[in-house]
């Protein structure tokens, strides 16, 4: 019996994969492996994913639901981990109807298939954008987000609804996470992490929002995937945990690291707050550590560092 993992090109689903196969899993990996940023990096992740036995691709679209059922039909698929979406605040701005396809109709198209197979755990990936302006912080899970301020985040939200939805009509096990700005080796060419390295290498100056005052809630990959996986063997009727660091990081310390780890300083243009975005971001986890013993252990300087020796290793061969 296998667990389907949609998205497992995607920087997030590869790690989940590869930690699922390294944990002797059989993995089935969905992904469209479009062209949002360079698809050379997603089929370099399934290069590393196809090396197991224990690993299964399908290249196809979550909005094909033809070509989804054949794989629910020629598989017995017990677990799905969901992970595949348009991603992105700013490109909500420039092409929404991306999200409305991806993150709508794709995801009805995976969890309405999941119900008619009886799926006994589906695990869905949420994000830290639904609470908006919020003021309040941390984020707490019960905090009201009924007030996205992007496409992206009412995307989102709009999946959660769903998900209780399916929870409820068809008692399907639905347990969503709000991921917090998530970082690490493989990660996605449009997360600050990145362009932040690749422009101060290159000597080209880095665009900074806010005038620098920015917070976030630095999440290293790994400990993601330790959070889905603690999910994997305890089913609830409907919940939504977050998962993140539990600590709220200065952007230009988070700069500074970059700085020192290169030996180089970054040229920086100060900007406004573009729109869609929060000057901080914290995750409260305290039900995720109650519920499902999850508790970060990378701190973002032991992070940083680890993402930058694989970038150099990555791009500079």
């Amino acid at each position: 019996m296998a667990i389907l993992v949609t998205g497992a090109a995607g920087f997030i689903g590869f790690h989940l994969a590869k930690r699922l196969i390294d944990d002797g899993q059989e993995v089935i990996g969905y992904d469209n492996v479009n062209d949002y940023y360079d698809p050379a990096l997603k089929y370099a992740r399934l290069e590393i994913l196809k090396k197991s036995d224990r690993f299964q691709f399908f290249q196809n679209d979550l909005c094909d639901l033809p070509a989804l059922e054949s794989v629910f039909q020629r598989h017995s698929i017990q677990k799905v981990i969901h992970l595949a979406a348009q991603a992105g605040v700013r490109y909500s701005l420039i092409n929404p109807f991306a999200y409305q396809k991806s993150n709508l109709e794709g995801f009805l198209n995976i969890i309405e298939l999941s119900k008619r197979a009886s799926v006994k755990n589906f695990i869905y990936a949420s994000s830290s954008s639904v609470y908006g302006n919020n003021t309040k912080l941390p984020f707490a899970v019960e905090d009201n987000v009924d007030h996205p301020i992007s496409l992206y985040a009412a995307t989102k939200k709009s999946d959660e609804l769903i998900a209780h939805t399916y929870a409820h009509l068809y008692q399907l096990p639905c347990t969503g996470f709000r991921f917090f700005t998530v970082y690490g080796p493989y990660g996605r060419p449009d997360m600050a992490l990145f362009i932040f390295t690749k422009n101060i290498l290159e000597g080209k100056p880095i665009d900074v929002y806010n005038f620098g005052k920015m917070k976030r809630d630095f999440t290293y990959v790994d400990d993601i995937v330790s959070g889905l996986i603690s999910a994997l063997t305890k089913p609830f009727s409907y919940e939504i945990f977050n998962l993140g660091n539990h600590k709220s990081e200065n952007l230009m310390d988070f700069i500074r690291l970059i700085e020192d780890y290169l030996g180089k300083k970054a040229t920086i243009n100060f900007l406004p707050i573009q729109p869609g975005d929060v000057p901080e971001t914290f995750a409260d986890i305290s039900a995720t550590t109650e519920k499902l013993g999850f508790f970060p252990t990378t701190s973002i300087d032991v992070g940083v560092r680890k993402f930058l020796d694989w970038y150099m290793e990555f791009y500079r061969k």
